[in-house]
């Protein structure tokens, strides 16, 4: 494993461990088996290791959430299948990384403190990626939508916003992904019209003649 990726492995740890606040470099370098000196090579404070930790976790949520949404896709997955596949992938890995800590209130609101810019850079690129797979199978299954898919992507974020408010901590996670489901497949069918895929036309049947073949009898 290389020294940074020892170093955030460490970090994540005392973070989850200690909160933002009651962390130190101390703490990380002697979790990651370095000295002091050693960690500072890496990193110049404490501040810029928890963004270099933040930076990370939103990665791996990235790549997770692209690797759920091309699984479900290449399964048959209906629009809202791929995209609640994807978001729930993204969830799974933001709930895991933070998973058991008892200061998750307090690293969430440093979080916005230290990496306010990061958490926007992350929020543009997650919306960037559901608009993406809306468009992409929209192509893909000639799909009908009443909306365009950056207004399609609006709802399904406002439907992760009530989700998040009925469970502010995303936990129990069982329950918060269960009314995220729901929510989810309710918005997108209401978006999603009849398929625009051209129908095959029936063979038209011969009418039968009223005349019999020997013709008209008086």
């Amino acid at each position: 494993m290389k020294p940074r990726d020892r170093i955030l492995d460490a970090a994540m740890l005392v973070f989850r461990r200690h909160g933002f606040r009651r962390s130190s470099i101390e703490l990380a370098a002697e979790a990651a088996g370095l000295t002091r000196q050693a960690l500072y090579h890496h990193f110049k404070s404490k501040e810029a290791l928890f963004r270099a930790v933040l930076e990370r976790v939103h990665e791996n949520a990235l790549a997770a959430e692209i690797a759920a949404a091309n699984a479900s896709e290449k399964a048959g997955g209906s629009l809202a299948d791929v995209v609640i596949a994807q978001i729930t992938a993204r969830f799974t890995l933001l709930i895991a990384a933070l998973d058991g800590s008892p200061h998750i209130e307090e690293l969430f609101s440093e979080h916005l403190v230290h990496a306010r810019d990061l958490y926007q850079k992350y929020a543009d690129r997650y919306a960037a990626q559901v608009v993406a797979t809306i468009e992409r199978i929209r192509r893909r299954q000639r799909l009908v939508l009443g909306i365009a898919a950056r207004d399609l992507w609006r709802c399904v974020e406002m439907a992760v916003n009530g989700s998040k408010s009925m469970h502010p901590r995303m936990q129990p996670a069982d329950a918060f992904f269960r009314d995220l489901d729901i929510m989810l497949r309710t918005v997108i069918a209401g978006a999603v019209g009849p398929s625009n895929k051209p129908r095959t036309a029936k063979p038209k049947t011969a009418k039968k003649s009223s005349r019999t073949e020997s013709g008209d009898r008086k």
